[in-house]
């Protein structure tokens, strides 16, 4: 019977830092681990939750990795090798106690005190989780930070984060029929490149600035062109090149997205986007996301009003992205992979330069001038929070951009 089993395995339910944590206690060593005979008696620390300060020393309420809360113990200060935590500790607790409008640090936490210092210890825990999982989800260089130094609110629920669009139900999506024959697109471009198909120049510079105008289409390089991976025609499909940092706004606006590098004018910052799905489901979900007084509809109206992209429950770091009347972002239409013009990827570029730090706002409600081409009178308007031609079926929300040409009311 032993060796039928002998191939036989089961998940353990108990996590790696359980595992280092019974090792511990009972003195048992695992070089898988970590846990040697040197290191034995060494527990690390999750986070403090308490101190207090008596004649002859300073200590603190420890809440030790693996271990359950119920094993919290006192420590003094000498014993404790965690000067990270040690430090966050204290800025809380300064944070804290100027809310309180108190000054100096008392010798012993009141209680109020210390469960705030612990709440915000499990916060800054969830987020961490929450920027890990983003991180590893991601499919673009740029990596996403997250931040919450206003209150005690986690990671948004029923979100999931996506690479690309999703399609939905009863949407076909048509594929790219043909790709460039060029070797250079932007010095020797064949029969126009991948733009000469719409009458239009190549929208970028060598250095991957649009220099086109809002309104006009972006063709790019395909995976059907002869062109490599380094060609100049090729921006949108590279993914988000900047560290970006999802942060909680302190003036009631939610959470934002800022810039950690400088970004330079006319670059390609990121994508919008979620799940496409018909105007009419758009339709459906508008009226509820109207009685929960948010939304994250976005109206695909290039050509014509047929579908449009819902970023509510699926979507990518521009779920975040805040309105401004006053913005440093531009919406463009970006065609790769697929020629239906009823469904551009929508791609956001600076419009100016931006400093790292600076939080990225886009118009929710921008207006671009019809522009006239060879083929057609293409309209380039667009509408975060409104199905067009229905603008009084929405809720009229009061902007809080704060930007000196602000309109007061978003919709």
């Amino acid at each position: 019977m032993a060796e039928n089993l002998k191939d036989c395995s089961v998940p353990c339910k108990m996590s790696w830092d359980e595992l280092e944590a019974m090792c511990r206690m009972e003195k048992l060593q695992c070089q898988e681990l970590g846990v040697s005979r040197a290191n034995v008696n060494e527990y690390e620390v999750e986070f403090l939750c308490d101190y207090k300060k008596t004649k002859e020393e300073e200590l603190y309420l420890v809440k030790w990795k693996g271990f359950p809360e119920s094993d919290n113990t006192w420590e003094p200060k000498r014993n404790l090798k965690c000067p990270k935590l040690m430090k966050q500790f204290h800025l809380d607790l300064d944070q804290e106690l100027r809310r309180h409008k108190r000054r100096c640090i008392p010798k012993k936490l009141d209680k109020e005190v210390s469960s705030f210092l612990v709440q915000k210890a499990k916060l800054r825990q969830s987020l961490q989780r929450w920027e890990d999982h983003l991180n590893h989800t991601r499919n673009h260089p740029g990596r996403i930070f997250v931040m919450n130094e206003v209150d005690l609110e986690g990671p948004p629920k029923n979100f999931t984060y996506i690479n690309n669009y999703k399609v939905g139900q009863g949407i076909v999506l048509d594929e790219m029929a043909v790709g460039c024959e060029c070797k250079n697109c932007l010095e020797e471009p064949v029969n126009g490149c991948c733009p000469g198909a719409s009458l239009q120049r190549m929208a970028y510079n060598d250095r991957g600035q649009v220099r086109i105008r809002p309104g006009q289409p972006i063709y790019e390089c395909n995976s059907r062109c002869s062109c490599g991976p380094d060609c100049p025609n090729r921006v949108v499909q590279n993914g988000i090149q900047f560290d970006l940092c999802i942060f909680k706004t302190g003036n009631g606006r939610g959470w934002g997205v800022r810039t950690l590098q400088h970004i330079k004018r006319n670059t390609f910052v990121m994508e919008y986007i979620g799940e496409i799905i018909t105007t009419d489901e758009a339709e459906r979900r508008g009226h509820i996301y109207d009685r929960q007084g948010s939304t994250y509809l976005f109206d695909l109206d290039y050509v014509e009003d047929v579908y449009t992209v819902d970023a509510a429950h699926l979507g990518n770091i521009s779920h975040f992205v805040n309105h401004s009347c006053n913005p440093n972002l531009q919406v463009y239409n970006v065609f790769i992979d697929n020629i239906d013009e009823r469904l551009p990827r929508i791609a956001l570029f600076s419009t100016r330069a931006i400093r790292a730090g600076e939080e990225l706002t886009f118009d929710y409600k921008m207006q671009i001038d019809p522009v006239d081409t060879e083929s057609t009178k293409m309209d380039s308007s667009f509408s975060l929070a409104g199905l067009p031609g229905s603008p009084k079926k929405r809720v009229r929300v009061e902007c809080r951009c704060g930007s000196d040409s602000c309109r007061k009311y978003l919709f």
